[in-house]
């Protein structure tokens, strides 16, 4: 077994960036702690404080029936466990979540200040396992968008959308129909990767989806390339598979802007099943065709 001792600051920096990519959380202690005997002894300690007399002014008699009755207890009467640690922030309710999310970004005039909206947002668990907000990139005049599930590891470390192995399969894609990733606007449904690169939730997915309308709404492309099952899914309404959606035409609708939509495969479906290349080929001559390229 390799001791953190043995490892140099750089080669633990990298490895600890390993296990966080893995969506590893927790790291375990040197030995083994008894949990059990700690909480016990925790019991037993309080046990002993609540048993202790009191004495001085802070010790007053029928001060529960008065605070019943409305009078306010002074400082002094007021006291809480040394141990009591401080309560976390509340989590609210998924449907209230979904509201904030909503007005956050339809209150925002631009792209940047959705992204400043979407930095600020704080009610998607998401963000708390996330290293960076991905947000759009590219050219949002270029009439041409395309959206993918979700960030994955490269992205997240970067900032960017589709960068790593992704992004330079993404590129060559484009570039075998004359474009680029610096000519459209790349995005993701979810800005911020979810912990192990597992598929988001439909909860946490609803929570984003404000946001994704909002890009498409400000941006106002004529073309959207959906990237995965997930993706179109997401935006067709469908439990259908990516196999039986790509390399049809379908209208997406956005804050009021209606655009035609195509789905294919994700970078990553061509990486891990090379032969689903043809089918992504297929599907990028129809938006080469469609665009007029």
């Amino acid at each position: 077994m390799i001791s953190a001792n043995d490892l140099s600051p750089s080669e633990l920096a990298a490895l600890l960036a390993f296990h966080a990519d893995a969506g590893i959380e927790w790291l375990l202690e040197d030995r083994p702690v008894d949990r059990v005997a700690e909480f016990e002894a925790m019991k037993a300690k309080r046990a002993e404080g609540r048993a202790a007399p009191q004495t001085g002014p802070t010790a007053v008699t029928g001060a529960p029936h008065r605070q019943a009755h409305g009078a306010v207890p002074s400082a002094r009467t007021v006291q809480r466990p040394a141990t009591l640690p401080t309560p976390p922030s509340v989590a609210i309710p998924d449907e209230q979540a979904i509201s904030e999310a909503r007005f956050a970004a339809e209150s925002a005039r631009s792209l940047a200040e959705l992204r400043t909206a979407a930095e600020a947002f704080t009610h998607c668990n998401l963000k708390n396992s996330a290293r960076n907000l991905v947000f759009a990139e590219g050219n949002a005049d270029s009439g041409i968008m395309i959206i993918g599930p979700m960030p994955y590891a490269d992205d997240d470390r970067e900032g960017r959308p589709f960068s790593g192995r992704h992004g330079d399969m993404l590129e060559r894609m484009l570039a075998g129909i004359g474009l680029s990733r610096e000519g459209v606007l790349l995005s993701n449904v979810v800005p911020w990767r979810p912990p192990g690169n597992r598929v988001p939730s439909g909860r946490e997915a609803d929570i984003c989806r404000p946001f994704i309308e909002r890009q498409i709404a400000l941006a106002e492309p004529r073309y959207l390339l959906l990237l995965g099952n997930f993706t179109a899914r997401f935006f067709y309404a469908s439990s259908e598979t990516i196999h039986q959606m790509r390399g049809e035409w379908r209208e997406v609708s956005a804050g009021g802007h209606v655009v035609p939509a195509l789905a294919t495969l994700h970078p990553q479906d061509l990486m891990t099943a090379p032969v689903n290349k043809r089918f992504a080929w297929q599907d990028l001559l129809a938006l080469k065709a469609r665009i007029g390229n």
